[in-house]
């Protein structure tokens, strides 16, 4: 079975991008296959730093979002990650229900995820709240991904009925650590993946290498158990 990441939160600056990033890193380095879109015109982040992988669409036209659907069709086995920019949610949602995209996924046999990407802030909670009463098909996961980078403290947002209401969605939750700013900020302005910023001898030093690879270690420790079925729980209790 092949899924389709949406990967949202509809606030700007939330970290969407860099959470597609980082699960096109983490599909490259287990060597599983995908094909990726960018709908940021503006930036276009995601197909910058993964040109080979992703390629920019237009959410404002249906004939181009249709792309995904028609890469679901023609490769049924692999995933495909959609990096989403901010307050794209309307026209997404509006393609979606005008050409039944949910039907043409089951019927791909393709499972939906729908990650939202959200900081500490009330904002990100009430977005989060409203995409759970849009989508309320049994058959979407909701992967709702914490940044430590863009907050502090999600306590409050962990408590909330909007938290409970994704539990009984059997969301899977998953926080991404925050990686040193003046690091962050010298593999953006070097346009270095996170594979070349781990293994650049040149332009980082020893301790910079190793700290992007615990970074890397434990995002992709989270991606594990995100993406882990209860399938694959259940294989795992067998054995």
């Amino acid at each position: 079975m092949g899924r389709v990441h949406f990967i949202g939160g509809e606030k700007g600056g939330v970290g969407k991008s860099l959470s597609a990033r980082l699960l096109a890193q983490y599909f490259i380095d287990n060597q599983l296959a995908f094909i990726g879109f960018d709908t940021d015109q503006s930036h276009g982040t995601f197909s910058r730093f993964y040109a080979d992988f992703a390629s920019p669409i237009i959410v404002e036209d249906f004939d181009s979002l249709d792309e995904i659907v028609a890469t679901a069709e023609e490769h049924r086995d692999i995933d495909i990650i959609v990096d989403l920019a901010a307050q794209t949610s309307r026209k997404l949602e509006e393609w979606m229900d005008d050409s039944g995209v949910f039907d043409i996924f089951a019927e791909l046999g393709y499972k939906v995820y729908l990650w939202h990407v959200m900081d500490d802030g009330a904002d990100s909670l009430r977005l989060l709240d409203r995409l759970l009463d849009k989508h309320p098909h049994d058959d979407v996961q909701f992967v709702v991904l914490c940044n430590m980078g863009r907050g502090e403290n999600f306590d409050d947002a962990k408590q909330s009925p909007t938290f409970a209401k994704a539990r009984a969605r059997n969301a899977k939750f998953i926080t991404l650590n925050k990686l040193q700013p003046r690091l962050m900020q010298k593999l953006d302005f070097n346009d270095y993946s996170f594979w070349a910023a781990a293994n650049n001898t040149e332009a980082m030093s020893i301790t910079e290498r190793q700290r992007i690879k615990v970074w890397l270690n434990h995002c992709f420790s989270e991606f594990t158990k995100a993406l882990k079925t209860e399938e694959s729980f259940q294989a795992e209790s067998v054995e």
